[in-house]
């Protein structure tokens, strides 16, 4: 079985998305669980990020964010493209100052 199949025989219908420093401030939490029926493009997961934290501060951030989903940098990709599980964990990582 794939790594889709098995997520879906274990009934996932979610996918967390993880807020980290500048991010986790614009967004007034750490992470958002959207609920799905299925595979969602990663820009559908940002367009309901934005729906859930609307407004200018939270749009300019998720636009500078490096993405992972899962343990993958996807940033580069097209996020048309980019294919998000149920079960998935996309994390929103802010450039930020510092080593």
């Amino acid at each position: 079985m794939g790594p889709s199949t098995d997520l879906q025989r274990r009934g996932e219908t979610t996918v967390t998305v993880r807020y980290w420093a500048g991010a986790r401030a614009a967004a007034g939490t750490a992470e958002d669980v959207l609920a799905t029926t299925g595979e969602l493009t990663l820009a559908e997961v940002v367009a309901r990020v934005l729906e859930l934290h609307p407004g200018e501060q939270m749009a300019r951030t998720v636009g500078v964010c490096s993405v992972l989903v899962g343990d993958q940098p996807v940033r580069s990709q097209d996020p048309d493209t980019v294919v998000v599980r149920p079960g998935t964990v996309v994390e929103m990582l802010p450039p930020f100052a510092g080593g």
